[in-house]
């Protein structure tokens, strides 16, 4: 039997260890219904030889809004359902950490199993979010200005699932935040939201406004403890500074005053304003009434935006299928006196509700998080004549200064 540190090692027992740690991030993910499966997908993308990428048959609504009036003479005019197709693609992740024999003793009265199932189960609650995070990045980044049925659709999504409230007063969220913005996204199936994936600045923000209600659990000891995690207008929210942030410059004008304001800062701008020249701005020290007419003041401050993401039920699908060799250790007792290798494997189903994954030439194996993060992979499901309608892709972005 394999070891590992010089302890035996079932690859079996380690991989149902692993799953019974609790890690309640991942378990509230879950939980939440927002990151979900397609059964259909799985079907196809289960095996191993050859499951790469799979299509799957996306139907179309009836549309009861435009219903003929019978008035006893009229001829009904019948239609049929487009039927579209939707792509989904695999991502495998591997990762391995190495061990000296003599560590061991660094380790002395630790649980061995407690200690590497921990941290593996940490790990891919990691590698998850990772894959969550290229996948909305790859979605709001999709094209929208070319006049075509998936230019046009993309557009109209981006107008509708993003949200800015960045120039808004302080530019912070607030309490009508998110039921505004999931209302421009989906209208009347704004219920369908189920989580909200915040950084922790958005989060604190939320807390002094006393608008998270944080959750508790009971551990096997009898402890409550405090999950970390929250309820914001009753969706899940999870906090992780991996959310993606954008530093945003100051935004100088020339200055419409006729004469020196002592409270004001006013700043001299040299450089061209290209990128080999950019303009530079120099706060002037003693301001002269002669120049004012050169002077630039600050409009707006530099700053920094986040992005809070809030899915809906079954919006991404990334449904863990397993690896042939989800863990595997080798024995090397040669190097350095000695040492083991634990190897991770994990192999996910990667898809988005309304949209389609046209896969890469480039993606021959498996798709990387590059590849899940450009927009160009990614458009909104449509049959070359009609796309569907962007309020099905229980999506949004909000963007806000905090």
């Amino acid at each position: 039997m394999a070891k590992f540190d010089s302890k035996e090692f079932n690859p079996q027992a380690f991989g149902a260890y692993v799953n019974r740690i609790p890690n309640t991030k991942k378990t509230e993910l879950a939980k939440s219904g927002a990151v979900g499966a397609n059964a259909q997908a799985r079907a196809a993308l289960a095996t191993q030889t050859g499951s790469l990428y799979a299509r799957i048959p996306y139907f179309g609504r009836i549309d009861g809004s435009t219903s003929q009036n019978n008035d006893g003479a009229t001829n009904i005019q019948s239609s049929n359902t487009s039927t579209f197709s939707q792509g989904y693609v695999t991502a495998s992740r591997m990762d391995a950490w190495t061990e000296r024999s003599f560590s061991k003793s660094i380790t002395a009265g630790v649980d061995f199993m407690d200690n590497v199932a921990a941290q593996i189960s940490e790990y891919k609650l990691q590698v998850r979010q990772a894959l969550l995070l290229a996948i909305l990045q790859g979605v709001f980044s999709m094209d929208g200005t070319a006049n075509t049925v998936a230019g046009r659709a993309a557009a109209a999504f981006i107008a509708a699932h993003v949200y800015n409230v960045a120039g808004n007063g302080d530019g912070c969220v607030g309490a009508a935040t998110l039921n505004t913005a999931m209302q421009r996204a989906c209208g009347d199936n704004k219920d369908i939201f189920k989580l909200v994936l915040m950084h922790s600045t958005v989060a604190t923000n939320l807390e002094n406004l006393r608008l998270i209600k944080y959750l508790t659990y009971t551990d096997r000891d009898g402890i409550t403890r405090d999950l970390g995690l929250g309820t914001w207008n009753g969706r899940t929210v999870l906090i992780d500074d991996g959310m993606p942030t954008v530093d945003v410059a100051a935004v100088y004008e020339l200055t419409g005053d006729t004469d020196i304001d002592t409270k004001k800062t006013y700043y001299t701008r040299s450089g061209s304003g290209t990128d080999a020249s950019p303009y530079t701005y120099t706060a002037v020290a003693s301001p002269a009434k002669a120049n004012i007419g050169t002077y630039y003041e600050i409009t707006d401050e530099a700053h920094v935006e986040y992005k809070t993401f809030a899915l809906g039920l079954n919006a991404i699908n990334l449904d863990d299928i397993g690896d042939d060799k989800p863990y595997e250790m080798v024995r090397e007792a040669i190097i350095n006196g000695g040492q083991d290798t634990l190897i991770v494997r994990d192999r996910y189903i990667v898809g988005v509700e309304g949209l389609d994954f046209i896969l890469p030439v480039a993606c021959t194996a498996s798709a990387t998080n590059a590849m899940l993060a450009d927009g160009s992979n990614w458009v909104i499901i449509n049959d070359g004549t009609t796309a569907i309608d962007h309020k099905a892709i229980p999506i949004v972005c909000i963007i806000s200064r905090g």
